[in-house]
């Protein structure tokens, strides 16, 4: 089917999913989005958690290293790390295995998004966890160990579920973050939401036909996010209240 010019088509025409519409591809690159979003943000919260527990007992070396690790991520830019860990950081292990007699290897760009926004993730999930933890009433925790709880039980018990409520709220700002952060890989060429509606744009020259869908849908998983984590504070935050009554 040959599509007639884009300036005449409507917009429900162009964000449709006929042969002249480009909504199949505003989709796949919003599930590209959300796919990149989850995974750095679990794997961010993997980080976090280990993070935070090392920073707060760890031994002075581990500290001194998330701290650095911490200090760099948060100074530098989203923007300036993604190119460093996408262009610089596989080009040095390039030279490096071409210097040891191996082949060069690529990166597949889905996989290294997701490590890359991870690592970003991770620098802030530490602070917001260990945050968390230091929140968690004392009284309590010496309670517990008075009671004879082993280290493993008191975290079960006592650490977690107080430390949960605390951290629900930046954990949910964080995940807001990760989702639009994703809309940084353009840069490097992935095909997600906004490079696909640049594509979309680009093409037909109706940007802002394509860029407020984009909005539309950044907007959606925002309100749907923030209704999510809402009611996972309010549930974390219940027995809290009975206690207090």
């Amino acid at each position: 089917m040959t599509c007639p010019p884009p300036a005449e088509l409507s917009s429900l025409t162009l964000l449709g999913f006929g042969d002249c519409g480009w909504g199949a591809t505003l989709l796949w690159g919003f599930g590209n989005s959300l796919l990149i979003a989850l995974g750095a943000y679990f794997l961010g919260f993997c980080i976090g958690v280990a993070g935070a527990f090392g920073k707060l007992y760890g031994g002075p070396v581990t500290k001194d290293l998330l701290a650095v690790y911490t200090t760099i991520v948060r100074a530098v830019p989203e923007l300036v790390l993604i190119l460093i860990l996408y262009y610089a950081v596989p080009a040095l292990l390039n030279q490096v295995l071409i210097g040891m007699g191996y082949e060069r290897i690529n990166l597949p760009q889905f996989i290294t998004g997701v490590i890359v926004l991870a690592v970003v993730q991770g620098a802030y999930q530490i602070e917001v966890l260990r945050g968390s933890i230091l929140a968690v009433p004392q009284g309590q925790i010496e309670a517990a160990r008075a009671m004879g709880m082993s280290p493993v039980l008191l975290a079960r018990r006592i650490t977690l579920p107080l430390m949960t409520a605390n951290a629900i709220p930046g954990l949910g700002n964080l995940w807001l973050n990760a989702t639009k952060d994703t809309a940084l890989l353009a840069v490097i060429g992935f095909t997600e939401l906004t490079k696909a509606t640049f594509q979309a744009s680009a093409t037909t020259k109706a940007f802002f036909t394509f860029y407020g869908a984009a909005m539309a849908l950044y907007l959606l998983i925002s309100l749907i996010s923030i209704l999510l984590f809402g009611r996972l504070e309010k549930t974390a935050r219940r027995g809290q209240r009975e206690q207090r009554g």
